[in-house]
């Protein structure tokens, strides 16, 4: 391939609109995409790609392994997702023999169906190993986002080389590893940037915060007596994984201790993914004072979509582990300080082989510290209270506050390719594949 047709930078991905233009006008067999999400997040990520691509043409056939959301959009699943996934070292290698047949029927159904695609979504483990197969038979292999080399195990590029014709990665910083390695690579942003509710930042915050209390029966009968009192609103997200929880939650209740000592009209919300994980915030809650107990609401809500977003929209900050989450308050133009700890031995490990300074995805975006991160050691009650109420302090919250907007912005200008036309442009790049199935007259010309 030519210096000309490496995709990781924007003017290198131009679409040209007369291939776009006429991408339904079939002279050919009907497109034949293998596609496996390999755990549940991957299930949204599958069906907007397959909505994109079934915009673009009506007679794909699809086939491999997903969720509802996939099913919905066309996918035949050779057997249930949750087959696939599978978490933990433990537990794959119990699941291990079973994940090998799994393997072999996905290939052999592959096989049958003559696929020319192979979209893997997530899961390198697992769908690295199955292009790795594919790709010699002349499938065109997609990994849809990229394994975490750019922060640790760089030398895996070799494998993913071998294994698929182009990555589409969520993050713009994780670009540079390809280039140096010459591999096709294209940012399709994070499917948040999409699907982010933007009415959450159009509406003032007053009214956001109306609006969260007067659909949850809980949060009024928190709020019935206090309302106009609270001083801020501040959203807790100590992680979704009990482990997290209690790892990380007893340090920010050890903080929210002293804060309320400092303003006893702070208030803490803290939402969760499902009434499980409300349960045992709850129960490492309630060990805690009266006082620190008053200060609380723990709150799950399955009749309002995105509810931890809706929550963190209308608090005034955010105090949440690492994660994901941080990217939403990000986008939610929400100030925030992340505190994480893990076991003293992984972190002992990670530390030596993450080559990234930071954890939070806003200061990773933007290379460089715009959000506090609390780290193990750091993580303490007093460190916690004073890092709070600095940012608290109107100047902070306002530095803050840009920068995460400027991030923000900077992510969104970097990550504007969509994920089926850039398959398709990297597709019609490689002669190779252009002979076996054109898409349009003028391709094939």
């Amino acid at each position: 391939m030519t210096d000309s047709a490496t995709p990781h930078q924007p003017s290198d991905v131009t679409v040209q609109p007369d291939i776009y233009d006429d991408v339904s006008a079939v002279t050919a067999a009907p497109l034949v995409i293998g596609i496996v999400a390999g755990e549940v997040s991957g299930d949204s990520l599958g069906a907007d790609f397959m909505q994109q691509m079934n915009n673009l043409r009506d007679d794909i056939i699809w086939i491999g392994v997903g969720g509802t959301k996939m099913q919905a959009q066309g996918l035949q699943s050779i057997f249930p997702l949750s087959r696939l996934a599978v978490m933990g070292l433990v537990e794959v290698v119990a699941q291990l023999p079973d994940l090998l047949k799994a393997r072999r029927e996905l290939l052999a159904a592959f096989k049958t169906a003559d696929i020319d695609w192979f979209i893997g979504i997530d899961a390198p483990d697992f769908n690295l190993r199955v292009a790795k197969k594919l790709k010699p038979e002349d499938v065109f292999c997609v990994q849809y986002v990229s394994p975490s080399i750019w922060a640790w195990r760089e030398s895996r590029i070799h494998n993913i080389k071998a294994a698929t014709n182009l990555v589409l990665c969520l993050f713009p910083f994780e670009l540079p590893v390809y280039e140096r390695y010459n591999h096709p690579a294209i940012c399709v942003g994070h499917p948040l940037l999409r699907t982010i509710d933007q009415t959450l930042l159009d509406t003032p915050i007053n009214q956001r915060r109306s609006e969260l209390v007067w659909h949850n029966d809980g949060l009024q009968q928190f709020f019935i007596d206090r309302f106009d009192e609270v001083s801020q609103l501040i959203c807790v997200m100590p992680g979704s994984r009990r482990g997290e929880i209690t790892a990380i939650l007893p340090l920010m209740l050890d903080g929210i201790q002293r804060l309320i000592l400092l303003d006893p009209n702070l208030c803490f919300i803290i939402p969760t993914v499902d009434q499980n994980h409300q349960y045992i915030v709850q129960e490492v809650i309630d060990k805690r004072s009266e006082q620190l107990r008053a200060a609380i609401v723990v709150v799950y809500d399955d009749s309002q979509p995105a509810f931890s977003q809706q929550a963190m929209a209308a608090s005034d900050m955010v105090m949440l582990a690492s994660g994901t989450a941080t990217l939403e308050a990000m986008l939610l133009e929400r100030p925030m300080v992340v505190i994480y700890q893990l076991n003293q031995l992984t972190y002992q490990i990670a530390k030596r082989l993450v080559k990234v300074p930071y954890v939070g995805l806003p200061n990773i975006l933007a290379n460089t510290a715009i959000v506090p991160e609390l780290i193990q050691e750091q993580a303490s009650g007093d460190n916690i209270c004073r890092t709070v109420m600095r940012l608290l302090q109107p100047r902070a919250y306002a530095e803050q506050l840009k920068a995460l907007v400027e991030t923000k912005h900077l992510l969104q200008q970097q990550s504007n390719h969509d994920p089926a036309n850039s398959v398709i442009e990297q597709w019609f790049m490689q002669d190779s594949h252009l002979s076996k199935q054109p898409i349009t007259n003028q391709a094939s010309q």
